[in-house]
Parts: C-alpha cells; structure tokens; sequence
C-alpha cells in the first residue's frame, strides 16, 4: 500500500541539509525498494529546499513512521512538520518527468 511522506523543513537548514546529505541519500539506498517516488520540495527557482516528499510501498502507516523516523534529516531535526497520508495510484504519467 502506499504512504505519502510529506515532510517541510524548518527555516534556515540548507547548511544542515548539506552536511547530512551524503547518510541521507545511503538511508534512501538502503529502502530503494520501497520508494516509489521521493524527491525534495523546493521554491519556485529551485535554488532552496522547503522539504522532501516520500511515496512509500509498506504496509502499514507503522512501517511508514518507523522509515521517516530514523530518517536522517528528521533525525537532524531539518523537518519542522512531517504528515503521512495512505493513498493510492490515480494517474500515473512518468513520461512528463524532466530527467537531470
């Protein structure tokens, strides 16, 4: 089932994403086939990060919380608010994805 992990950063973390983004990205690795999606939140120039997003495949809500808390930008304390939601797949269109 899937789990969206919306997740806004507290103000003023950019030096912190930086220094945890290397543990952060092999923390990704280690769940790479439960992510169905993941990416960070940014303005609209896409020059800060206002959060990350994660859509999870676990079963439960439990298995999703216990992902985002050992997360290490949660565990940093880079999120201000983090909020899980079930959902499920509507529309689905990878092609629209801008490739960097």
């Amino acid at each position: 089932m899937l789990w969206a992990v919306y997740c806004v950063d507290r103000a003023n973390t950019t030096e912190a994403r930086a220094k945890h983004l290397t543990v952060h990205r092999e923390y990704l690795d280690q769940f790479k086939p439960n992510i169905f999606f993941s990416g960070p939140l940014q303005n609209d120039d896409a020059s800060v990060a206002l959060g990350s997003l994660f859509i999870l495949n676990v079963p439960d809500r439990g298995d999703a919380e216990n992902f985002i808390s050992n997360e290490p930008f949660y565990k940093a304390g880079i999120f201000e608010n983090t909020i899980i939601y079930r959902m499920r797949k509507g529309r689905y269109n990878p092609d629209l994805v801008d490739i960097v």
